[in-house]
């Protein structure tokens, strides 16, 4: 072809591309979301409705790379497919129907504005969460963080009764109506220890009475001497090993309980961890995935679901509550990262939450990651509801009420304002105030706060440059002294936990508030009559034991605190603690023991009624009624059970107390070890040379029963017989005779 018929072709291919252009226009541009047009759209189409859609669905944060073109393909479909995540479940995307229309217009991206002690909002686009967490970011580097000196105990509940508002969460989590058992009945079940009657908490042992479902702790090991798999590998050939040690993960065992003469192992399950047990399905949390089995028939357990954390996200806790699970997960956020978010997948779909779901603080704090709830239908698997915050992902601590979930995350302060603070507020005196208006400057830059605290070094050190070497070293002297007594005054500002409430009902971000200190656990915090309750140590991980205290605060259902008592064991940190009606029992713990007892009967006015001192400390307090409790904890190196009396607030008395030759207790810091059976008087408790069976009968300690040939993990009990279970078998006690009656190995 010669230059001028090239030159004429070239020009026809650019004329054609115009009139293409033009054509199209139409389609291409962006003309913003009109929810009032949005009309039935189906995969491949084209067209202004296309576009109109894709807008829509950009905007609430259904993210299409290419963005509005006008075009349904396979991005859009994507986009479609994760909107319906949200609502609806798994759905091919190929088309919006009636339904999703009706979604999609309801799905408004104006913020939503939860009010409280600190303001919450929705998220309006992608846009707005990566800009506010790329300052939250900037804002986090340079900070101090107080974790607190209890981790995130995440656990489940079960379709049981709400507890009256008498107990206030205490629990002994057993049935006494009969349960129906195929042809037979069963009179008594005990259940896992949980915190609020009703309320199950994910652990190693469930029992329906027929059945007893139990996950070893301990990986199976042994030792090889190298040679030939015995199985093929996915090539078909054989594989070879060399000599060592090698481990299998345990898996959980299916055990019939009765008739105890006839206990056998059911079934097998592919997996092992904490459990949940719905109806006939158990729910398994195994190496961060979650995976339920109907095992209506023990000998042929079925998975009916999975569920997995994605990327970055992890589970963090969960509750079982009338049949559906309740299930917290964390997601790190990068600078980079957009909405909408995916915590979770189900069957390898995708499990979104849309920016118009994710709340955060509506002044930027150091936040790096969000929190998500799932409401999941134990049956199916299926999510039903949604919704995520803002917060720090570092040690968390859930508490669950018949009516909200809470969260908690640590506060941080930023380093760069406690030293603006100090330089304005104490040492005016020593510094000009040119320097304060430089540094006034750099608080107002759009840096990190380690960028800030970097400037602030460089101005101060040429401020230190130009004072003489006596003022210079006066200078050093008052600074480290002041900065100490500046945050000695500041502690409770300084040291903080952040808690979220969610309402079950609807699963809505409900508040937020913010307390001084740390919770230790779980038992930490309690809701009665609508206000919560937390008890907290503040200074524990930030300033030597010998400055510590701790506090208790009310907060009404706004997260406002209304009442607080304050400076609990100084020079200590709590141990345990335990809410029961309007009475809040503390534990702290140095060299002695003091058992506080709080009056919280007038929530805006709590007041320290009691104090007892005793050696040792408690670790786990289980309430016997609202006026007797059992602390399990240490004394001396040994495990020591008291027996306290609060019927008197103002003097609490412990009636007994029984010290054991073992130098742990799991029942110490893990209260599903524990288990107490009121019918018998008795509580049962591991140790590390035996199982222990204590009575508080007419309010003395006793050691009823110990079994010494077996390394129980848990206890349970059904109708007379009380299971003690290891990794390797299970002894039948008697619990009128205290005679063993079966040990079954398995």
């Amino acid at each position: 072809m010669d230059k001028k018929n090239r030159r004429y072709g070239f020009l026809f291919m650019l004329m054609a591309l115009i009139v293409l252009l033009a054509g199209s226009s139409l389609t291409i541009q962006a003309s913003g979301c009109d929810r009032a047009k949005l009309g039935a759209a189906g995969a491949y189409e084209r067209g202004e409705a296309v576009s109109n859609l894709q807008s829509c669905l950009i905007e609430s944060g259904f993210g299409i790379p290419a963005g509005i073109t006008g075009y349904y393909g396979s991005q859009t479909i994507n986009a479609v497919k994760a909107f319906y995540a949200v609502w609806y479940g798994v759905w091919n995307g190929l088309k919006v129907g009636p339904q999703g229309i009706t979604n999609l217009k309801n799905n408004s991206t104006k913020p939503v504005v939860v009010t409280g002690s600190e303001n919450f909002k929705s998220f309006a686009s992608a846009d707005d969460f990566k800009n506010y967490f790329k300052k939250a970011i900037q804002e986090s580097n340079g900070s101090i963080s107080y974790g607190g000196s209890g981790g995130g105990t995440w656990t489940t509940g079960s379709a049981m009764a709400v507890p009256s508002a008498g107990m206030g969460g205490a629990s002994d989590m057993m049935k006494s109506e009969s349960v129906a058992v195929a042809n037979s009945v069963v009179g008594r079940v005990s259940e896992t220890n949980v915190q609020v009657a009703g309320i199950d908490e994910p652990d190693i042992v469930k029992t329906d009475g027929k059945e007893i479902y139990y996950s070893p702790t301990s990986p199976i090991s042994w030792w090889g001497r190298g040679g030939i798999m015995p199985m093929a590998t996915a090539s078909g050939s054989a594989a070879k090993y060399e000599s060592g040690y090698y481990y299998k993960q345990p898996q959980a065992k299916i055990i019939k309980a009765l008739p105890v003469s006839g206990m056998a192992v059911d079934g097998v399950l592919p997996k092992s961890g904490d459990m949940l047990l719905s109806g006939n399905v158990l729910t398994v949390f195994s190496n961060g995935e979650v995976s339920g089995f109907n095992v209506a028939d023990p000998q042929n357990p079925i998975q009916k679901w999975s569920i997995k954390p994605e990327g970055n996200s992890s589970i963090i806790g969960s509750r079982l509550y009338n049949g559906k699970i309740y299930m917290v997960t964390r997601t790190n956020i990068g600078s980079s990262d957009t909405c909408p978010i995916r915590p979770l997948s189900i069957g390898g779909v995708g499990i979104t939450i849309p920016c118009g779901s994710i709340y955060h603080p509506e002044r930027v704090l150091p936040v790096n990651s969000t929190f998500s709830v799932f409401l999941i239908d134990a049956a199916t698997g299926s999510v039903e509801k949604r919704t995520s915050f803002a917060g720090v992902g570092y040690t968390s601590v859930i508490y669950m009420s018949a009516d909200n979930l809470y969260v908690t995350y640590p506060a941080y302060e930023s380093e760069f304002g406690i030293y603006v603070g100090l330089l304005k507020e104490k040492m005016a005196d020593l510094v000009p105030a040119s320097l304060i208006d430089n540094i006034n400057r750099v608080s107002g830059y759009d840096i990190s706060s380690s960028s800030k605290m970097a400037e602030f070094n460089t101005l101060l050190q040429d401020y230190k440059n130009g004072l003489s070497s006596d003022d210079q070293l006066k200078f050093n002297n008052e600074f480290q002294n002041r900065l100490s007594s500046y945050r000695k005054a500041r502690v409770r500002n300084i040291d903080r936990t952040a808690i979220a409430k969610i309402r079950l009902s609807d699963l809505g971000f409900a508040a937020s508030g913010s307390v001084p200190g740390q919770p230790l656990n779980q038992f930490s915090l309690d809701e009665y009559n609508g206000n919560l309750r937390i008890a907290t140590t503040i200074g524990s991980n930030w300033f030597a034991r010998s400055e510590t205290f701790s506090d208790v605060y009310v907060l009404d259902g706004q997260m406002n605190i209304i009442g607080s008592v304050s400076d609990l064991g100084k020079t200590e940190k709590i141990y345990s603690a335990r809410f029961i009606e309007d009475k809040g029992y503390i534990v702290t713990f140095r060299q002695t023991d003091p058992f506080y007892v709080i009056d919280l009967a007038n929530p805006r006015n709590p007041k320290l009624a009691g104090e007892l001192k005793i050696p040792g400390y408690s670790g786990y307090l289980h309430p016997v009624n609202k006026d007797k409790i059992i602390g399990i904890g240490m004394e001396n190196s040994s495990v020591k059970i008291s027996y306290f009396n609060v019927s008197d607030p103002s003097n609490p008395v412990e009636m007994d107390k029984y010290l054991l030759d073992e130098h742990w207790s799991e029942a110490v810091n893990n209260h599903h070890a524990f288990l107490m059976d009121k019918q018998h008087e008795i509580f049962f408790m591991p140790g590390g040379n035996g199982g222990y069976v204590f009575s508080y009968e007419n309010n003395k300690l006793s050691l009823a029963k110990a079994v010494s040939d077996i390394n129980p993990k848990r206890a349970i009990y059904i109708n007379d017989y009380l299971y003690m279970i290891s990794d390797s078998k299970i002894s039948v006690l008697d619990e009128n005779t205290w005679e063993k009656v079966k040990e079954f190995e398995f």
